[in-house]
């Protein structure tokens, strides 16, 4: 199989972490980062679970032709029919960088920062937000926006900069995410010689079904993320920053493609260090710049016998650990969005993640050389149990009503 094929899948890095058998808990192994990096301090509205960038009009044929649409998703595993509250003490965090080509290396510059910060929850259960640009250095703060309820229309907040709006929604929806996460750890361990060979049942049990999330949704113009010299190319990362007793924000958790740092990393505090730094450490740790290289050199050292262990050469491991990292989610503004539709030189995906995209699929039959092409679980489903997700919105926020 091509390096370039194989590396066309995140949860490829979860699967060669199972197969080590270097004693993974499951904790460290649901996919799309619905945990990762646990500390007793850090609770699941600090807890990131996915991350979508998509042109708009690939999602909605009558949108407007420049506009590009971010979803944080947070607090995985939320109850139906509860609500639940963005952090007062966090700063939740869209972070892009202008990437001159598909090609060009991952620098991790923050040149546009698209920040949130909620208040406490009224009677009603509805919090203030305040939406922050930074964009070159240059502030542009917009106060007074709300979130929406359980249960209520979708608020869609505008907020004006430099004569472009920016459209901002802040509740529960429901998780999009779909996985039969339970039945691939038995097939990988069949796979791997730690435990019987088995198939993926038909139809699949869809693990994130009937959960909501907690989602920020950003509807974005791209001129309005460009500086003089205009590209169709983003770097694009999420973070969320929790404040201590003294007012400074420290970074707690970052993600931007699905499964990379937990599929990885075996030990809880090398996810947690990997949570608090961003792509542009990763980059000069990679390219051996001090101190990034001293102090990743145990992280990477993990990765690389992570790798090792399925019996990965030296080139092939620098090809696989140069593809997904640094972790940034890549997207050509300029061809049509959807996870794996495209790679670059490096074999990295450059065209986003569209919020329906069977990233799983895709992986499972790249992984098996085409052996296993589906762990039997769509959106739509009926999968086990009769689940399924509800039906996206046709307009903006998109994602499907909380359960």
């Amino acid at each position: 199989m091509k390096i370039k094929n194989l590396i066309n899948s995140s949860l490829l890095l979860i699967a060669i972490a199972l197969s080590t058998g270097v004693g993974f808990s499951t904790q460290y192994l649901k996919a799309s980062d619905h945990d990762d990096g646990e500390v007793e301090t850090k609770g699941r509205n600090l807890n990131l679970t996915d991350l979508y960038v998509f042109r708009e009009k690939d999602q909605n044929p009558d949108a407007k032709e420049d506009d590009l649409v971010l979803i944080m998703n947070t607090n995985p595993r939320s109850l139906p029919r509860q609500q639940y509250f963005f952090s007062t003490k966090a700063r939740y965090e869209f972070k892009i960088s202008r990437v001159t080509n598909v090609d060009a290396p991952v620098t991790g510059k923050e040149n546009v920062v698209l920040r949130f910060e909620f208040g406490a929850p009224n009677q009603k259960g509805q919090q203030r937000i305040t939406a922050t640009l930074i964009k070159d250095g240059k502030t542009f703060k917009s106060p007074g926006h709300v979130t929406t309820v359980l249960n209520a229309e979708p608020i869609v907040n505008e907020m004006s900069v430099a004569n472009s709006k920016i459209s901002v929604f802040a509740g529960l929806r429901e998780d999009p995410f779909f996985f039969d996460v339970e039945q691939f750890f038995r097939v990988r361990a069949g796979l791997a010689g730690f435990g019987p060979k088995v198939g993926f049942r038909s139809p699949g049990y869809d693990f994130a079904a009937g959960y909501n999330v907690n989602s920020i949704v950003v509807r974005v113009p791209t001129n309005l993320l460009n500086a003089f010299n205009k590209t169709n190319v983003f770097d694009v990362w999420e973070t969320i920053s929790l404040a201590d007793n003294n007012g400074k924000y420290k970074q707690v958790e970052r993600l931007a493609r699905p499964g990379i740092n937990e599929g990885l990393i075996v030990s809880n505090d090398f996810l947690n260090a990997l949570n608090s730094v961003d792509p542009a450490f990763e980059a000069d740790a990679l390219a051996g710049k001090e101190p990034a290289a001293t102090t990743a050199a145990p992280i990477f050292g993990e990765a690389q016998a992570t790798l090792k262990a399925l019996g990965n050469d030296e080139k092939r491991v620098g090809e696989l650990v140069g593809a997904f990292l640094p972790d940034v989610m890549r997207i050509d503004t300029s061809q049509p969005s959807g996870y794996g539709k495209a790679l670059n030189a490096k074999g990295s995906p450059v065209r986003g993640r569209l919020i329906k995209d069977d990233v799983i699929d895709t992986t499972l039959t790249v992984l098996t050389n085409g052996a296993v092409k589906s762990d039997n679980v769509s959106y739509e489903g009926p999968n086990a149990g009769g689940s399924g997700h509800q039906s996206l919105s046709n307009d903006f926020p998109y994602l499907a009503p909380p359960n």
